[in-house]
């Protein structure tokens, strides 16, 4: 956990801009000549493609701070007009070309989509679970980010009660919807007190409980430096209480560090995506709600893949030329924010504007 532990001198000014989801998104090129697919890719680091995330909604009914602080994302927002989403079978046009491409990990995401398939703030889960399961679904990750009814409804921002949402974690073990996460954010000074409790509450069951560090997405949630809390330390405040031992990841480019209590009592993971970047493996890509795809979370501008699905310049295009476009896109990124941040190294043009959470899932 050693390089973990620096600090690291970087604080941004709290920036809200207008709202605006217009990022800017070229429509691909189609090579002249390519390979099939073949499940190989890799871009500029040698890094392939193996986890896509689609956001299937630009909509949330909480404003956490973190994510859609309630001061930007108020009545008066515009978020984007039915006719600007994929349809589900655009997605799932979409989901199978990038299948060919060597992607096995789907995860819709999105505001809240716990109406598809989810990781989801637990509010409809007690009334959805069956459903859901019953539907296909196998698994579900939660964001829970305290069990304190005060400091929860104070971070949804929308008096949300946590109870509900334990209501909702139940009913999906009651319904068989396994393996559970819970992924708390942690802000120092707003709910690293919850850290040990939260631990606590899920010692003992078959639910991973996932500590992330508080990261700067986007430019409006007004992120800062000193609100990070290192992984490292939630090991060290969760070691005075627990005995921890390391265990391996469950495969190559997993985001979270895993551990597991000693007498055998579960599993907890740490994902230090500002302090411990983990990009030199990164093989995540994310689609949009409008398809558009960004190569990393903290990008600034996509690709149109949207254009490509719908027709563009009065032609259609097949599986197997948007296949070759995504090949080219692939191959040609050189992603590595987190590690240019660490590195305190220029990792984006001045007054770029970033891609927002809520607009990819995270």
């Amino acid at each position: 956990m050693g390089p973990s532990q620096r600090t690291i001198p970087f604080v941004t000014d709290k920036v809200i801009p207008v709202a605006d989801h217009r990022y800017r998104a070229a429509v691909p090129s189609i090579p002249a000549s390519a390979h099939a697919a073949n499940g190989l890719l890799t871009d500029t680091l040698g890094r392939p493609l193996r986890d896509l995330r689609i956001s299937v909604t630009d909509r949330c009914n909480f404003r956490c701070s973190y994510c859609m602080p309630k001061e930007v994302f108020d009545k008066h927002y515009e978020f984007l007009p039915h006719s600007s989403l994929l349809s589900f079978e655009e997605i799932t046009r979409a989901a199978r070309i990038f299948v060919s491409h060597g992607v096995r990990k789907i995860r819709l995401t999105g505001g809240e989509p716990l109406d598809l398939t989810l990781t989801t703030n637990g509010s409809l889960l007690e009334r959805k679970a069956q459903a859901l399961k019953d539907a296909g679904l196998q698994r579900v990750t939660v964001s829970l980010d305290a069990l304190d009814d005060t400091i929860f409804r104070r971070m949804n921002d929308m008096d949300f009660p946590v109870a509900e949402v334990l209501d909702g974690i139940a009913a999906a073990e009651r319904v068989g919807l396994r393996p559970i996460k819970v992924n708390m954010v942690v802000k120092r000074g707003t709910n690293d007190q919850e850290i040990v409790p939260m631990a606590q509450h899920f010692r003992g069951t078959p639910i991973v409980l996932r500590f992330i560090e508080y990261m700067d997405v986007g430019a409006t949630n007004g992120w800062r430096m000193d609100e990070v809390l290192p992984s490292a330390q939630v090991i060290e405040r969760l070691r005075e209480q627990f005995a921890l031992r390391s265990i391996d990841p469950n495969y190559p480019g997993e985001t979270a560090e895993r551990w597991r209590y000693a007498d055998g009592m579960g599993e907890i993971g740490v994902i230090s995506s500002v302090t411990q970047a983990f990009c030199h493996d990164c093989n995540r890509a994310r689609l949009s709600t409008e398809g558009k795809l960004f190569l990393c979370l903290f990008a600034s501008a996509g690709h149109d893949l949207r254009a490509l699905l719908r027709g563009h310049g009065g032609r259609t295009y097949s599986d197997e030329e948007i296949a070759a476009a995504i090949g080219l896109i692939w191959q040609r990124r050189d992603d590595r924010y987190s590690e240019q941040r660490s590195a305190q190294q220029p990792a984006r043009e001045p007054g770029e504007r970033r891609v927002e959470m809520h607009y990819i899932g995270g």
